[in-house]
């Protein structure tokens, strides 16, 4: 009799691993879907980073941006800030980043980002999450009124998670797939 119940349990055990893998596995239709909310996101993000440092956007639109920017970021993600001039990278809060572009000492500011792509694929974690990088370049430029200027190209690499989660609509638990961005890693700082 004790065989039979280890041979049920183990049964029990397989058809509840392989039910888990299922509702975590990604179909390619699913990860085209993941792949362009992520890269919408990381273009979004640029897009916030450029009106919060613009010294043109006022400073209850900068914080409302702010506020957007955050909703994209996992719970305690940093952002690296590098300087021709220091070796050290800098990591900061998604908050405090935004806050330290804000009070930059230009009277210009210019962020550009180009060159986006995904440089490892999404792969699976022992907690259920994917956890991929895309790689972005970023130009900064700032200029004074008393001919200070700066500019740098920093290469960056934007960790993305990617978790199941659920929802409830009209009494219904939905499931869906949720994009989070994660730390802003520092790479490479060239003139």
């Amino acid at each position: 009799m004790s065989k039979l119940k280890i041979l049920l349990f183990a049964v029990f055990c397989f058809a509840f691993a392989a039910n888990t893998f299922s509702q975590n596995e990604i179909s390619p239709e699913r990860k085209r879907a993941i792949d362009s909310l992520a890269l919408e996101k990381i273009r979004d993000l640029s897009k916030y980073i450029s009106i919060v440092g613009s010294k043109e956007t006022p400073f209850s639109e900068a914080n409302r941006v702010i506020e957007r920017t955050l909703e994209l970021f996992a719970d305690d993600a940093q952002i690296g800030v590098s300087s021709l001039y220091q070796p050290e990278i800098k990591y900061y809060g998604v908050r405090s980043y935004l806050e330290h572009l804000m009070a930059l000492n230009y009277d210009k500011i210019t962020i550009s980002w180009y060159n986006i792509q995904y440089i490892s694929d999404l792969e699976l974690q022992p907690d259920g999450r994917y956890v991929g990088v895309i790689t972005i370049y970023q130009r900064f430029e700032g200029e004074s009124s008393d001919g200070l200027s700066y500019k740098d190209t920093t290469k960056k690499d934007i960790t993305v998670y990617v978790e199941r989660k659920q929802t409830q609509i009209g009494g219904k638990l939905i499931g869906f797939w949720d994009v989070m961005l994660g730390d802003v890693r520092v790479t490479e700082t060239v003139k």
